[in-house]
């Protein structure tokens, strides 16, 4: 008796008794002749087929590619191989991409935002301000960095050297507690005032305001970002407007919210 059952065959190669079948509807194997007992019995050529269409589709080649890449010769063979290696290539770097993601969500800000901007967040929780602040630094930043991506790591830079100063961080804690004041509390004058002189005194922490003004559709961009999270009415957005307000009276340029 000459060569093996399709049983046997199946479990040599590693697969199916069914997915023998398959690859012989398809075409890939031809299906061996009945010997005299009524048994088809696969030979060494079979099986050395069936281990190659198994090995390429392991690979990741799809089925109906396989049957020209074994027909061809050994050197188009080989360059149809390489052709599929860099194609699992691509295929594992774009995984390995989706992957390093699902981590970074699973480690909240660093899916949206670069570690430098992390960093910044972790700082204004040392530096005292309270985690709803940081919350909304937080969400600022990621409609920032969407929004006008092109200046995005230019401000960063801006607030950090910001923090340093100790009476800018200061009026920035004192901005906090403004937000619960009521929108007619004379005091939010007061500091939107102090504000906007620290501004025009400190022109490197005017970049804050001044350095996320897109190209595009400037005044709604910008009216996204430095608004967010502020109910209309509310003392944070009157203090806003006032701050802008000064700034450009004293020729700062800032997109106007009612600007096309």
């Amino acid at each position: 008796m000459n060569g093996v059952t399709i049983g046997q065959a199946a479990t040599f190669v590693g697969v199916t008794v069914k997915t023998v079948r398959h690859y012989h509807k398809l075409g890939l194997v031809k299906e061996p002749e009945r010997d005299s007992s009524g048994y088809r019995r696969y030979g060494s050529a079979q099986l050395l087929r069936l281990v190659q269409v198994r090995t390429l589709a392991a690979a990741g080649v799809p089925l109906a590619e396989i049957g020209p890449m074994i027909d061809v010769d050994s050197a188009l063979f080989s360059a149809a191989l390489a052709d599929v290696e860099r194609q699992l290539t691509d295929r594992i770097e774009e995984l390995i991409v989706r992957r390093d993601t699902l981590r970074r969500l699973a480690e909240g800000d660093r899916a949206l935002l670069p570690d430098r901007a992390v960093a910044l967040l972790e700082r204004l929780s040392g530096l005292g301000f309270p985690a709803a602040e940081v919350s909304a630094a937080r969400e600022g930043w990621v409609l920032a960095r969407a929004l006008v991506p092109e200046r995005f790591d230019d401000y960063l830079t801006h607030v950090e050297h910001a923090l340093d100063d100790t009476r800018f961080v200061a009026l920035i804690k004192r901005a906090t507690e403004a937000a619960a004041w009521e929108p007619d509390d004379p005091r939010i004058a007061e500091l939107a005032t102090a504000m906007a002189d620290h501004f025009l005194a400190n022109p490197a922490h005017l970049k804050i305001v001044t350095g996320l003004q897109a190209r595009t559709e400037a005044a709604t961009r910008y009216k996204l970002i430095a608004l967010h999270g502020e109910e209309q009415g509310s003392a944070a957005a009157r203090g806003v407007t006032l701050v802008e307000t000064k700034l450009r009276s004293a020729g700062i340029h800032i997109p106007r919210p009612d600007a096309h």
